[in-house]
């Protein structure tokens, strides 16, 4: 696993849980917005950090943590990514993935094999604009799957959107719909400007809370629940 970093403490990236979050490094996609521009185009640059140093670390942070986020950059890219995460419910953490679902045969593989607790898929735009929101060319077959297996498999999950004015706005929302249609949760994440991937987008200004609250109303005649978050 190439882990590049790591959060010793987060309260927000796993649902209900006090979790330590670790950072993958490389993406298969280059979403123009995205913040994390060092784990996608310099991670080769970043020291990855030891798999049986972060078990003894983790193994330390026992009672005081009870679960393990893995983010990126894109953590299903990784083969080693299930066994990495059986590891780590061996170590009874309960273990969530982020992704963005293009890799729909790894995301089974965690279903499958009991590797996970909860995943969560960013959904970056409608069809028609996840080209563009994605940075390239994409088969929306893959993410159409990826999403199916979390609908159908008994494990907890979201479906999420970063909501960035230029790549996701009213338009949008019937197209997303239809996408996450049928699932349990879909979330609206506020985009924050800062350090992206395309710098012309560093100090975009995000939309007003009301917008967004507006935008989720829409949502809820697709999805049984709804949340807006980072307002």
């Amino acid at each position: 696993m190439k882990i590049k970093g790591i959060q010793g403490v987060s309260t927000v990236d796993f649902p209900r849980r006090i979790v330590t979050t670790l950072f993958t490094g490389g993406c298969n996609f280059r979403c123009p917005f995205c913040q994390n521009r060092d784990l996608v185009l310099d991670y080769q640059r970043i020291p990855t950090i030891p798999e049986e140093e972060l078990i003894k670390r983790l193994s330390q942070r026992k009672g005081f943590i009870d679960g393990v986020c893995i983010t990126g950059g894109e953590p299903t890219i990784e083969e080693e990514l299930v066994s990495f995460c059986r590891r780590l419910k061996g170590l009874r953490l309960k273990v969530k993935v982020d992704t963005n679902g293009y890799l729909p045969q790894r995301v089974e593989e965690l279903i499958e094999k009991r590797a996970v607790d909860y995943i969560a898929l960013d959904i970056k735009s409608s069809p028609k604009r996840y080209s563009l929101a994605s940075g390239l060319q994409v088969d929306l077959r893959r993410i159409e799957k990826s999403i199916a297996l979390l609908i159908d498999s008994g494990v907890e999950y979201e479906l999420r959107t970063t909501f960035v004015p230029g790549f996701v706005d009213e338009g949008d929302l019937k197209g997303i719909g239809e996408l996450v249609k049928g699932g349990r949760l879909y979330v609206l994440q506020q985009f924050r400007p800062g350090t992206t991937l395309d710098p012309s987008l560093s100090r975009l200004r995000p939309y007003p809370a009301d917008r967004l609250r507006g935008f989720a109303e829409v949502m809820r005649s697709y999805v049984d629940r709804v949340e807006v978050r980072g307002t």
